[in-house]
């Protein structure tokens, strides 16, 4: 292999890395806001879990309206 060779092989792995390192940004990022929605998930599910054992979730009658059959 002659020295041009070598450049051309060595401009296309840079080229290669360069393009690997913004994939590896972007799957960083699209990971990190997955995880951001996974625990703002789990903590929704964790406050609707606690209303239900706390029953707090009932509705009071006295603020309902009756249904328009009434």
């Amino acid at each position: 292999m002659n020295s041009a060779e070598h450049n051309e092989r060595i401009d296309a792995l840079e080229t290669r890395v360069a393009y690997q390192d913004q994939t590896i940004e972007e799957l960083n990022a699209a990971l990190t806001a997955q995880w951001q929605s996974i625990d703002l998930l789990t903590k929704k599910l964790a406050m609707l879990e606690e209303q239900m054992r706390s029953g707090s979730y009932i509705a009071d009658p006295a603020t309902e309206r009756p249904p328009p059959h009434y």
